[in-house]
């Protein structure tokens, strides 16, 4: 993974919350590797046995996403106030706010509410206090079903996650103008896939679902029609470079994260089987799904105008660098 800033984070300690998951975790070893005399301190509940109602685990987090990381570990839950008391005691340079529920097949507003918009009031004030950058993790999700391709400005959120997510992105705006010398950077990232989302099980993304349906000699599910769904699939490489180079973005705000160009589920389904040496035949299932989005592709104009954010890894490159993990994983538990 390049170096993606002149930024020196040396010397600095850096905040991140959901640090055992996808991108928190993929944060964590890419300031380790480039900025080893920063002080990395993950913040993560880590995964128990609950799950929500749908079946699905309350928490992605996983200590073997941490296996080789040698900053500091905290094991927290952004909705406990004492576990959030621990971090009022640090002094911290940036604050990248990924820990959230991310299901969005998750209904109970309350819960998601609390855990997303409420616990984000606190590291709005822990910036303050720290007079810190705080870059957090908001999602395309605010966009609904919106015609492509998707504008900052215009949003639709159509379930309580993104409802929670879009909230955020007011609160973030209120906050800004009341505190204008802190930067402040929400990223609505499109679907992103790679290295290290393995624990997220059943919300991992389709690259790695069809890649392991492949593996199993089954015949890969996809969507009647999924030729004509199309979405805006964003390597975690090109994530983390969003993540950096807001940490010097020109304005603060809500900016897309994605490749900006859509692709569809079976141009991923074709690549992983030009990849994986398969040709099973695939079977079209229907969509069962309501408020489903059939076409997302990110305008990333003023993320490259604000923080020169120029995403750099296609479809195929991405997928074809993901093959050696996909196959590592295969067979195994995501618990």
């Amino acid at each position: 993974m390049d170096k993606f800033s002149n930024l020196n984070f040396n010397e600095k300690t850096i905040l991140i919350t959901g640090g055992a998951g996808f991108i928190g975790s993929n944060l964590a070893f890419y300031f380790q590797r480039h900025y080893p005399k920063s002080t990395i301190i993950v913040f993560d509940c880590f995964r128990s046995d609950e799950r929500f109602a749908n079946g699905n685990l309350k928490s992605f987090g996983h200590y073997k996403n941490l296996i080789g990381f040698y900053g500091k570990v905290i094991c927290g839950n952004i909705n406990n106030k004492e576990d959030l008391e621990i971090l009022n005691d640090l002094e911290i340079d940036y604050i990248f706010h990924h820990a959230a529920i991310s299901d969005t097949r998750v209904y109970d507003q309350e819960i998601v509410l609390k855990t997303n918009l409420n616990s984000f009031n606190t590291f709005l004030t822990l910036a303050k206090k720290n007079q810190a950058t705080l870059v957090y993790a908001s999602s395309a999700s605010v966009y609904g079903n919106l015609n492509s391709p998707q504008k900052i400005g215009v949003e639709n959120p159509e379930n309580p996650y993104a409802y929670s997510k879009y909230a955020m992105d007011i609160a973030a705006k209120e906050f800004i103008e009341e505190n204008p010398d802190i930067r402040v950077v929400g990223l609505r990232f499109f679907n992103v896939y790679g290295n290290r989302e393995f624990y997220k099980g059943k919300t991992a993304s389709m690259v790695i679902q069809l890649g392991h349906q492949l593996l199993d000699g089954e015949r890969p599910k996809l969507f009647v029609r999924s030729d004509e769904i199309f979405r805006d699939f964003v390597h975690i490489d090109d994530v983390i470079q969003a993540n950096i180079k807001a940490c010097n973005s020109t304005l603060s705000g809500a900016f897309n994260v994605g490749s900006g160009n859509a692709r569809s589920f079976q141009d991923v389904l074709n690549i992983l089987k030009s990849n994986l040496n398969v040709d099973t035949l695939t079977q079209y299932i229907e969509n069962p799904y309501d408020g489903y989005q059939f076409h997302t592709e990110a305008d990333i104009s003023l993320s490259d105008k604000n923080f020169n954010y120029q995403p750099k890894i296609s479809l195929e490159k991405g997928i074809k660098s993901y093959v050696p993990e996909i196959i590592d994983f295969h067979g195994k538990s995501s618990l």
